[in-house]
Formats: structure tokens, sequence, C-alpha cells
């Protein structure tokens, strides 16, 4: 599925739909080039989630915990210099737990991504943005399925 926006409003709007969608357990992958809206998707995602604090990449402290319906362990890969470096900062435990995780930069540590996920592309696109949904694994599916009736 390809779903376009034409501003950062209409992004974030996009997140916000998942987000109040989201249970427990989910995994969210981004990528996509720097400034694409990463952050804006994570935002409106958050607040489907009903969390009330600012949202910020946390591109130099790895992950931010927030808290609202559900947990969201928002992560960002960028900076890692390997995928071993995830595990010393507790990341079987948040993919595993009761939360939703979102991961910026997931195509950087690909190997240690779990079995099930939803991968969001984004794309610059003339005056919008393009984000392709792969969904990986069958719970993953219907969540796309359902975006798209």
């Amino acid at each position: 599925m390809i779903k376009e926006t034409f501003s950062q409003d209409e992004t974030e709007k996009f997140g916000y739909e998942l987000g109040i969608k989201a249970e427990p357990g989910q995994i969210y992958c981004l990528s996509g080039d720097l400034g694409v809206g990463k952050t804006v998707f994570t935002k409106g995602f958050a607040k489907g989630l009903d969390i009330d604090e600012h949202i910020t990449s946390p591109t130099f402290t790895i992950i931010n915990e927030y808290h609202g319906r559900l947990p969201l362990y928002h992560f960002d890969v960028y900076r890692i210099g390997s995928s071993d470096e995830m595990y010393d900062i507790g990341y079987e435990e948040y993919i595993n737990g009761e939360g939703v995780c979102i991961i910026e930069w997931a195509n950087l540590i690909e190997d240690i991504l779990p079995d099930e996920y939803l991968h969001i592309e984004l794309k610059y696109k003339d005056m919008s943005r393009e984000m392709i949904l792969n969904p990986v694994g069958e719970k993953y599916e219907k969540i796309v399925e359902e975006l798209t009736k």
C-alpha cells in the first residue's frame, strides 16, 4: 500500500490514525532520508496513543519512552554502530514488551528485527511524501488491509 501526503499535518494525521488502532506488542519500522517525516509520523502516532509529551527524535539517546494508553518506545538507530549495541540498551525487552515500538532507521538493524512488523518507507515525491507500507507477517497484513478499506 502507498499513502501519499502533501503536508506535515497530513503525515502526522496518518500516524495518528495508526496510533489510535495500535495494540500491545506492535512494531513499526521506519526508513527514509533525513527530514522526510519519520519523527513527524511518530508525533501523530503518539497522539493516537493519548501521549501528551513533546515527541523528539532520540538520535543521541537511541530510545525515548513515552506513556499514554500504551507505552511507546521510540528508537532512532541512526547513530548505532552495530546491531549488537541494541542488546546493551535492552532492545529485546522493548520489542517483546506490552508497549508499541517505532524504530527509525530500522534498515540499519535488519538482522535483528523480529519476524513480524510493519515497515514504512518514507520518500520525497515532487510536492508530496510517499509512505510505502510493507507488512511483514500476517497481523501486519491485516492492519494494511484495514487501511485500504
